[in-house]
C-alpha cells in the first residue's frame, strides 16, 4: 500500500509561483495557489494512485535544537528585526484555506512542535511499510531514499509535468556519488537556501569526490585528521579549518527519523469527511472544477 507524504510549504509555494495571480474567487480574493494545490494533488494522484496520504507540516520552520547547533541555520530567510520573512502577500490567506479545505476532505494533516516538515516525512517514511513516495521541490530529502524500502521521492523541481522520481541511481547519475551518500555529500557542499554553507571552499565537485571514498562525516573528519592518502590534501586543510561546522553537520543537516507521532493509517478516505464545508469553501472560492478533478482522481462518486 503506497503512502504520498507531501511536503505541504514546498507544494503550496510551488502552486504559488506556477499560477498565475489573476485567479480571484468570486469575491476578488486570489486563489492561485489553492487551485494549484488541489489540482497538482489531483495529478499526483493520478500517476502514482497511493493508497494513504498524509500533508507534512513544519512545526518549526527553523527549529531551536538545530540553531543552537549552529546559528546561521536559515538565518539568511530573517529580517532585519530577526524574524522569520513573511511570506508574499497574497499567499498568506490562502494557506488557511488549504489546510481546512484538505482537513474537510478527510486528508491527515500532521506536523511536530520544533521540527520541520523533513524530520515528520522522515519519520514517517521509516515507520510506514510499503512503497513510499515523498513529494517536494527540496533537494534535503533526497538523504531517505532507499531502494530496498521503495523509499523515492518525486521531485518538483521542474514542475508536476517534468517531475523527477529520484532513486538511488538517479542520485548517483545526477551527482557522481554512491546514490545512498547524498546525505554525505550535501554537508560538505552546504546548502545557500538554508544558510549552510557546508565545508568552506570545497564545493560540489570536491564534495562528490570525497563522498565516492568515505561513507560518514566522522569518517571525513578522521581522515582529515590522520592524513588519509584517498583524502586530497587541500580538501584535507579546508575541512579542519572549518572543524566546528564539520562535527555538528550530520545532527544539523540529517532529517531527524524518530519523532513521536500519532499513530494514525492516512489511508484516503472513501468519500468526502465534510460535505458541508467542503461545498461552502468550493462556492466561496470558486473551486468546484478543481475539486471536481480531485474527486475522479480519488474516484469519489
Amino acid at each position: 500500500m503506497t503512502i504520498m507524504l507531501i511536503d505541504s510549504a514546498s507544494l503550496w509555494y510551488r502552486a504559488y509561483y506556477g499560477m498565475p495571480d489573476t485567479l480571484l474567487s468570486p469575491k476578488g480574493e486570489p486563489i492561485n495557489a489553492v487551485k494549484g494545490f488541489i489540482d497538482m494533488t489531483a495529478r499526483l494522484i493520478n500517476h502514482y494512485n497511493p493508497d494513504r496520504f498524509a500533508l507534512c507540516l513544519d512545526g518549526d520552520w527553523r527549529p531551536s535544537w538545530r540553531v543552537e547547533l549552529f546559528a546561521e541555520y536559515k538565518s539568511n530567510r530573517l529580517d532585519e528585526a530577526g524574524e522569520e520573512e513573511e511570506e508574499p502577500d497574497l499567499l498568506t490567506p490562502q494557506v488557511p484555506v488549504i489546510l481546512d479545505l484538505f482537513e474537510a476532505l478527510g486528508f491527515e494533516i500532521i506536523g511536530a512542535d520544533d521540527y520541520e516538515a523533513d524530520d515528520v516525512i522522515a519519520t514517517l517514511a521509516r515507520r510506514e511499510r510499503g512503497p513510499v513516495r515523498i513529494v517536494t521541490g527540496d533537494r534535503d530529502l533526497f538523504q531517505l531514499v532507499d531502494d530496498s524500502s521503495d523509499i523515492k521521492v518525486v521531485y518538483l523541481a521542474k514542475g508536476i509535468s517534468a517531475h523527477d522520481l529520484v532513486d538511488k541511481k538517479w542520485i548517483a547519475s545526477k551527482y557522481q556519488i554512491p546514490g545512498e551518500r547524498y546525505g554525505l555529500f550535501a554537508m560538505i557542499r552546504g546548502d545557500a537556501s538554508d544558510g549552510l554553507p557546508g565545508i568552506k571552499g570545497i564545493g560540489e565537485k570536491g564534495a562528490a569526490e570525497i563522498a565516492k571514498v568515505f561513507s560518514s562525516m566522522d569518517e571525513v573528519i578522521d581522515a582529515a585528521q590522520n592524513s588519509h592518502e584517498a583524502l586530497k590534501e587541500s580538501h584535507r586543510k579546508k575541512i579542519l579549518a572549518d572543524l566546528k561546522y564539520a562535527k555538528v553537520a550530520a545532527k544539523l543537516t540529517s532529517c531527524a527519523d524518530d519523532l513521536r507521532l500519532p499513530k494514525v493509517t492516512f489511508e484516503i478516505p472513501s468519500a468526502i469527511k465534510d460535505l458541508d464545508e467542503v461545498t461552502d469553501v468550493a462556492t466561496e472560492y470558486g473551486l468546484t472544477t478543481s475539486l471536481e478533478r480531485l474527486k475522479a482522481a480519488l474516484r469519489w462518486q
